[in-house]
């Protein structure tokens, strides 16, 4: 007997975690391939989950999370947009992914298209799998440094198409949606009725003065923009597994039953910890950015010093997306050869879908003098080859 479900069988696996594994094998790795800040939690946020555990938050609380979390939440989300958005509108989740999976499960029937931006992050593969959509992917054009051309999105609808999911700033390409784009993109949306699912996970992490710009900045979007974000990359909060999704009542509301099913809450203790995080001064949270404002200078002006990688750079996030075609490799086999030979890990552009292929992803959340020596072992690998 087959005990196994189709989903099950087919799920999609991921090419991050692929290497991250393989990574394990080795000693005197630098690991670029992980998409974690390298600094421990600030010690006001530590000091505040220890305080929420000797106060007995310790039990269940609503599904959608706790009426105070949210309510701040949805306060710096108006802010920041000029929206009215309630508690209502905010459900707590276990990290972003848990918010990707709760936004299309809650949103997608059968068969229903999501359309996604490729190079693209992996795991929305998953979800939209669990949620039986189908995926149409929009190539971006590397002879234009991946740049989105709005109206290839609009090429891309089908009267099923139900989801666009927009990531900016973008993992793996470091790079973010310009205003304009993001407004053309929310025209589209409007003119065929379809919900933007905005990713929004890196949006503290902008570079050279740049301003990061939400569909939800768009009132007219609002109804029709679910957001995402998380906890972990702009409080180094990786491991506490804690995100939020923000949608219209209707939509959050069916979020919130379903979260019922899948794990009840999420821990009173991180919640109160992450309403620490929201309610105290950005100062750690903006010296992270300092430090990979510093750190992206370090590792692709070091490759582009390479002969034969070539790497723009990245205005927002903590990644490089470098071109390797000069050596007539797959980035699997890149990739394969700097660990084993150079002892480097990071992720081929494969991993991130075919338009990724002839580029490798490098994470540089990691310390200056590590980035320095993985430039170093790069240029030595690439000149052993020769």
């Amino acid at each position: 007997m087959n005990y196994l479900s189709d989903t099950a069988k087919n799920f999609p696996s991921s090419g991050i975690r692929k290497m991250f594994e393989l990574a394990q094998k080795y000693d005197n790795l630098i690991n670029l391939s992980v998409g974690e800040p390298n600094f421990q939690t600030p010690i006001h946020i530590r000091d505040a989950a220890k305080k929420a555990l000797d106060e007995g938050y310790t039990h269940y609380c609503p599904n959608a999370g706790l009426k105070e979390l949210r309510e701040v939440i949805a306060q710096k989300y108006n802010k920041q947009l000029g929206a009215s958005y309630t508690y209502e509108n905010v459900i707590i989740t276990v990290g972003a992914s848990e918010a990707l999976f709760l936004s299309l499960a809650a949103t997608l029937n059968i068969d229903d298209e999501v359309i996604i931006p490729e190079p693209y992050y992996p795991n929305y593969e998953g979800p939209i799998a669990l949620s039986h959509g189908k995926i149409v992917f929009v190539h971006l054009d590397k002879n234009n440094d991946f740049k989105l051309n709005p109206y290839d999105i609009e090429k891309a609808i089908t009267p099923k198409t139900k989801v666009i999911i927009l990531n900016s700033p973008n993992n793996p390409l470091g790079r973010f949606i310009e205003e304009n784009d993001i407004k053309k993109i929310c025209e589209i949306a409007k003119r065929h009725n379809l919900i933007i699912l905005s990713d929004e996970v890196y949006d503290h992490i902008m570079f050279d003065e740049n301003k990061f710009f939400s569909p939800a900045h768009l009132q007219e979007m609002q109804e029709q923009t679910i957001i995402v974000n998380s906890f972990s990359k702009t409080f180094a909060m990786t491991g506490w597994r804690i995100g939020f999704l923000i949608a219209n009542k209707e939509i959050a509301a069916a979020a919130s039953k379903l979260q019922g099913g899948v794990v009840s809450c999420v821990p009173t203790f991180i919640q109160n910890a992450a309403l620490t995080a929201l309610e105290s001064p950005m100062d750690s949270s903006n010296k992270m950015v300092e430090d990979y404002y510093r750190r992206r200078d370090i590792l692709i002006d070091g490759l582009n010093s390479i002969e034969g990688i070539k790497c723009f750079k990245s205005t927002s996030t903590f990644y490089a997306f470098a071109d390797i075609t000069a050596f007539g490799k797959t980035s699997e086999e890149f990739c394969t050869e700097l660990l084993l030979k150079a002892k480097v890990v990071c992720v081929p552009g494969s991993a991130f879908g075919e338009s990724g292929e002839g580029y490798i992803r490098l994470s540089f959340a990691n310390s200056d003098e590590n980035l320095k020596e993985a430039v170093k072992r790069i240029r030595e690998f690439i000149n052993n080859a020769k």
